[in-house]
């Protein structure tokens, strides 16, 4: 009987316990001679059914249940880091605290574990100035990107940080608030500047006017060595909704018509053109091309590398 017993140790040992935590999220790739990190800032929950306008709860909840969701979905919140050999430039900054414990807030974390410090950052750039992607500017009480020029649209800064648009529209004055505790900082040190529609920031960014989400509100195309990538911000946020019926708008749009325009203006370009597209809440890293699909789109991932063969890959550029 002994013989044909399984060995066991002598005392049981309970089973490891479950960590329930993701590591520091980066993602990185090459854009010709650009180095591009994406950074997680983690995930906020959103029930879509409740947010999402021009349409149904009922529809909404029937296009999640095709990729096998339901509400309230987490919705990633990501940033993006340029290196361009010659300036570090970060696409947004993530939620910072304003959504409380466990709501984003990461990406700090991120930034260190991607090699690279708050002090190093040379130009952030917003897409625009809603709390989850301006949040991070500040820590506590201090600039958390010290040495950073922050730039805006024009006419973004001018709508939140102007006084006397905060009794306007039916925009919750708190958002004003959040605005000027984020970006006024960065104005009074000196370290705010504004841009106009098309204008280029660094050599080989350059800023493309969407308003509509917000009135100022920008996406960036990055180009080198003839490989490009559109940083789309919030022309896009629920993709299994969205993709499918790109004219679903979000309550959080401050003028729904031309958002949903914009959003088909640049549906319909990226996917004749094949651009790789960055977004702020697609799943992370949020890098992706979009396919025509009947009367809506794909999102066709970006292929995963490793990084390893990116030094050969150089060279035969090179």
């Amino acid at each position: 009987m002994l013989a044909g017993a399984p060995l066991l140790p002598s005392a049981v040992h309970a089973a490891a316990p479950q960590v329930r935590t993701q590591s520091p999220g980066y993602h990185r790739m090459l854009l010709g001679d650009f180095e591009v990190t994406v950074l997680s800032d983690g995930t906020v929950p959103q029930t879509v059914s409740e947010v999402a306008t021009r349409t149904t709860p009922e529809r909404v909840r029937e296009l999640l249940s095709r990729d096998h969701l339901a509400d309230p979905v987490e919705l990633s919140i990501n940033a993006f880091v340029i290196n361009t050999g010659t300036a570090l430039v970060l696409v947004d900054t993530g939620v910072g605290g304003f959504f409380g414990p466990g709501v984003g807030g990461q990406l700090q974390q991120s930034l260190r574990a991607a090699g690279y410090q708050p002090e190093q950052i040379d130009v952030v750039l917003l897409t625009h100035i809603h709390s989850d992607h301006s949040g991070g500017l500040m820590s506590n009480v201090s600039r958390a990107f010290p040495n950073a020029i922050l730039q805006v649209h024009a006419r973004e800064a001018g709508f939140w940080l102007g006084r006397e648009n905060t009794a306007k529209g039916p925009v919750d004055p708190k958002y004003f608030e959040e605005a000027r505790a984020m970006v006024g900082p960065y104005q009074v040190a000196g370290k705010l500047k504004t841009f106009g529609d098309g204008d280029t920031l660094v050599p080989g960014i350059r800023a493309m006017s969407t308003p509509g989400h917000t009135p100022g509100h920008s996406a960036y195309v990055v180009e080198s060595r003839g490989q490009r990538l559109a940083l789309w911000g919030d022309l896009m946020h629920f993709g299994s909704v969205q993709l499918r019926e790109p004219s679903v708008t979000v309550a959080y749009d401050i003028d729904e018509r031309a958002a949903a325009a914009q959003r088909a203006r640049a549906f319909t370009e990226a996917a004749r053109r094949g651009d790789l597209i960055g977004l702020a809440h697609m799943p992370f890293p949020g890098l992706g091309r979009l396919s025509a699909e009947g009367k809506g789109y794909r999102w066709i991932p970006v292929n995963y590398s490793s990084g390893q063969r990116w030094q050969n890959a150089q060279g035969r550029a090179e």
